[in-house]
Order: C-alpha cells, then sequence, then structure tokens
C-alpha cells in the first residue's frame, strides 16, 4: 500500500496507508488525519480538502482537474501554485511517500 504524508500547518505529521485508486481525501479521512474535512464526499463541490503538494511531489502528481481550479478560488487557505483538491488526486503505486501540507484551516 503507498503511503501519503500528511504535514499540518503545525508541524504534525501523518503518515497513512493509502489504497490504490482511492483519493488523498478519502485517504486522510478514513485514517482520521484532522485538517481534511471533504464536506462533499469528493464530488468537486466544496473546496475542503485543500491542500499543497511538497514541490517535489508536484510533477508527480501531475496538473489540476478540469475545474480545479474554479473551485480552489473558494478555498478558504491561501491559493498557491501548489494547490489541490485532495479528492482529485488518486492515490497510485508511484505515489508511495507523497506528501501533502494542510492549510491553517479549511472552514
Amino acid at each position: 500500500m503507498p503511503k501519503i504524508v500528511f504535514m499540518s500547518f503545525d508541524g504534525a505529521r501523518s503518515v497513512v496507508d493509502a489504497r490504490a485508486g482511492d483519493s488523498v481525501m478519502r485517504a486522510a479521512i478514513s485514517n482520521g488525519v484532522d485538517g481534511i474535512v471533504g464536506e462533499c464526499g469528493g464530488a468537486m463541490m466544496c473546496a475542503t480538502c485543500h491542500c499543497y503538494v511538497d514541490d517535489a511531489w508536484i510533477e508527480a502528481v501531475g496538473a489540476r482537474a478540469d475545474g480545479e481550479e474554479d473551485m480552489l478560488e473558494s478555498a478558504v487557505g491561501v491559493v498557491k501554485p501548489s494547490s489541490r483538491l485532495s479528492c482529485q488526486i488518486r492515490v497510485r503505486a508511484d505515489l508511495d511517500g507523497l506528501v501533502v501540507h494542510l492549510p491553517q484551516r479549511q472552514t
């Protein structure tokens, strides 16, 4: 199982096992990671799963999904070039060790 590393705003680190094919958001919620809310359940209808992909992983994760940029405009946290909706990042074997940083708050 690929591992995903979630770095909270205060520096706390959570490492979780994620199933290939699941979203990064689903892995966070299934493992009780604080900082990912996912109010819409992954339908890209909110921005409560906003995260920042670590610079070392941006290329591996790939570009934002169609419509993701528009939804990020409603994110509470600062939107950066590395901003993504974690519901739109699919876990793959080559993302083992992926590091995502969480904003100070989602709502």
